[in-house]
């Protein structure tokens, strides 16, 4: 989906080659058929891999290294998390979501989506890194938006998903989570009654005359996105996780301005089998930050900014744990 999410209205911003001898496994490209051309990802597996995790990107215009080029975010962390999970032994694959970057070419319009077309998408990948690595099942890692995708992917038998990773993955459904963002930020007061209206509408499944109304809103609720927001606002990612079976892992930050802790706990009440990690300093980006929201927002556009420690082996020890 090509469009700014709330997130861009709450953290607005200033404006696969192989890896060089010495510096541990090679990334190469890795592709699963397409609606109209295949879609595209890029594999790093250290030799021997205990394990592969397939990393769906979060909303909106984000690439499989996790940079969101409009929205001014270039912080990696997809990239940095497949290097540090292959330096513990775990393969993975990061991919570009239908319609945008290395998988344009998959649909003509990268808006006409539904989280049912990138569960399907998911379900490819996860079978594709299994084979391309000799597993029997892939493990999937969802991101912000990404998670929603990876607890529909789980809707039908999969048998080729081995289990779910949740980063930063509402536990509400996501018209809540959206207000909450934008009421966070004292710079959208005078905007939020027009975008409060808009949600009400597009969470009754009706879309929005945006003419007119604030520049933000006009963004953020284009028409051409419309057919997707109904989508995206019906999911219910408690009732989701409910339903799953397969081992499931959960991680969320303590300063992640998108995403509560209260989401991660809503997941985990939800489905009280699955392994709750909470991160104290993590923003969404899942980098540790201090307290100040200059600092949070600084991450995003920081690639040098390592991960939050904890994540990495919090993710490898679960994904060798439960397999």
């Amino acid at each position: 989906m090509r469009f700014l999410s709330a997130a861009a209205l709450l953290i607005a911003a200033p404006a696969a080659a192989q890896a060089p001898a010495g510096a541990g496994p090679a990334e190469t490209v890795l592709t699963v058929p397409g609606p109209r051309a295949p879609l595209a990802g890029t594999l790093l597996a250290p030799p021997g891999a205990a394990a592969v995790v397939v990393i769906i990107p979060g909303s909106g215009p984000t690439d499989r290294d996790g940079n969101n080029p409009p929205g001014g975010i270039r912080a990696q962390p997809y990239k940095l998390l497949a290097e540090g999970l292959a330096a513990r032994g775990i393969a993975s694959v990061r991919i570009d979501k239908r319609g945008l970057f290395g998988s344009a070419a998959a649909i003509p319009d990268p808006n006409a989506v539904t989280i049912a077309d990138y569960a399907a998408d998911a379900r490819a990948w996860a079978g594709a890194a299994a084979r391309a690595t000799g597993r029997k099942c892939a493990w999937i890692a969802g991101h912000s938006e990404g998670g929603l995708v990876a607890l529909a992917a789980m809707a039908s038998p999969a048998p080729e998903i081995c289990g779910l990773i949740l980063l930063a993955t509402p536990g509400r459904r996501m018209g809540l989570v959206i207000r909450d963002q934008l009421r966070a930020n004292p710079a959208n007061a005078l905007l939020l009654p027009q975008a409060e209206a808009a949600l009400t509408k597009l969470e009754a499944g009706q879309r929005v005359d945006v003419e007119g109304q604030h520049p933000a809103v006009q963004q953020l609720f284009n028409p051409a996105l419309q057919g997707y927001w109904i989508n995206l606002l019906a999911q219910d990612p408690a009732a989701e996780i409910a339903r799953v079976t397969a081992p499931v892992l959960i991680v969320q930050g303590g300063r992640d301005l998108q995403v509560s802790e209260g989401d991660a706990r809503a997941l985990a009440a939800a489905q009280p089998a699955a392994r709750l990690v909470l991160l104290p300093q993590a923003n969404h980006v899942l980098k540790p930050v201090g307290p100040t929201r200059d600092s949070n927002i600084a991450a995003y556009r920081d690639p040098a900014l390592p991960l939050d420690p904890a994540l990495v082996p919090a993710i490898a020890d679960f994904v060798r744990q439960a397999r």
